[in-house]
């Protein structure tokens, strides 16, 4: 009797530990997919927290707390929250919201302290939360981005700003039929330049302002912090912003 003929995968599995050129066409997606939402705070973080609705004063000490409060929360909730504990409580390769639900379902602790509809509602609450997040955090950076046009051409309506960021979003909007392979492919080497240019843009500011560099001290951000818990709980909305798009890192697992 002859072997039953097992079907041939036509899409070969991926190298489990990529290198070479696959690693870095595989890092450059990334860049685009996962990395973009990240790389786009600076638009509006440091705009709201100095020159919002409730900005504060451009002074040196404040700006050491603010740097401050942004830097530790990338190193605390980006790298070692999302980087160094969630990414490695994966559903057999999957990330996001439903598939930590699912392992939490199939816990002792689940099973022993929570009703499984309780686990069910808190699952499908957390994907609200990312659903709506993806469709505000696109049109936040976009507007952002368009409205320092005013500042090269000051006489520009509002209403043409309104209109060209909506030409952006339906432009962009139209790229998501081309998967997760085709966005990657066009906005990796953007976000790639965009990295580089806010990079360079970094490293010239620190050369002119080099004291700077004392915010990675996170003294500046408990200084700042103590010395006015109002003032500093409103920036901290503002700085807030820096970290949205983490939660991409462990949602697009997979």
């Amino acid at each position: 009797m002859s072997a039953p003929v097992v079907p041939q995968n036509p899409h070969p599995a991926p190298p489990a530990h990529p290198r070479g050129r696959y690693l870095a066409r595989l890092s450059l997606l990334a860049l685009g997919v996962v990395y973009g939402d990240i790389g786009t705070s600076p638009l509006y973080a440091l705009q709201q927290a100095f020159h919002g609705q409730h900005g504060i004063p451009v002074t040196q000490g404040n700006v050491l707390g603010v740097l401050s409060l942004i830097f530790w929360a990338l190193i605390l909730i980006v790298t070692v929250k999302y980087h160094v504990v969630i990414i490695r409580a994966d559903n057999k390769g999957e990330g996001g919201v439903l598939a930590l639900m699912a392992m939490v379902q199939g816990s002792r602790i689940a099973r022993g302290l929570s009703p499984r509809r309780i686990m069910i509602v808190l699952g499908i609450f957390g994907a609200a939360l990312l659903y709506a997040d993806g469709a505000l955090t696109p049109a936040v950076s976009v507007l952002s981005a368009v409205e320092g046009l005013s500042i090269a051409a000051p006489t520009l309506q509002p209403r043409v700003i309104l209109a060209i960021t909506l030409a952006i979003l339906v432009a962009l909007f139209l790229f998501q039929s081309r998967g997760t392979a085709g966005i990657g492919a066009i906005f990796g080497p953007v976000m790639l330049v965009w990295f580089g240019t806010i990079a360079v843009l970094g490293l010239n500011g620190i050369l002119k302002h080099p004291a700077v560099v004392g915010a990675v001290l996170p003294t500046h951000a408990i200084r700042f912090l103590a010395e006015d818990p109002g003032r500093g709980l409103i920036v901290l909305g503002a700085v807030f912003l820096v970290v949205t798009g983490g939660e991409a890192l462990y949602a697009d697992l997979g």
